[in-house]
């Protein structure tokens, strides 16, 4: 049995539409992926100002003017006054 030019024009256009069909299939494959990739971006955005607020936070807790009051009414502490405090120094410094 031989082809005949009508034969191969089925063919060849049998070829188109699959290689086409691949096309549209890869590129919407890379619109799903592009658009979860911007989600994670969001989200990884959102994280980050989070952590930065959480920094923030944790920073003003640890500083003086809040832990000196708590300490002051929470605990009974007061703070020391200068000739109270002793500066010790490292023998092996010499």
């Amino acid at each position: 049995m031989t082809l005949r030019g009508r034969h191969w024009v089925a063919i060849w256009l049998a070829g188109f539409l699959v290689m086409a069909a691949l096309v549209v299939w890869r590129q919407t494959a890379a619109l799903a992926a592009a658009r979860q990739l911007k989600a994670l971006q969001t989200t990884r955005q959102a994280l980050e100002v989070t952590r930065a607020a959480t920094s923030a936070e944790i920073r003003r807790a640890g500083s003086r003017a809040v832990l000196v009051p708590l300490a002051q009414s929470r605990l009974g502490l007061r703070l020391p006054q200068d000739t109270e405090i002793v500066i010790l120094q490292d023998p092996r410094a010499r």
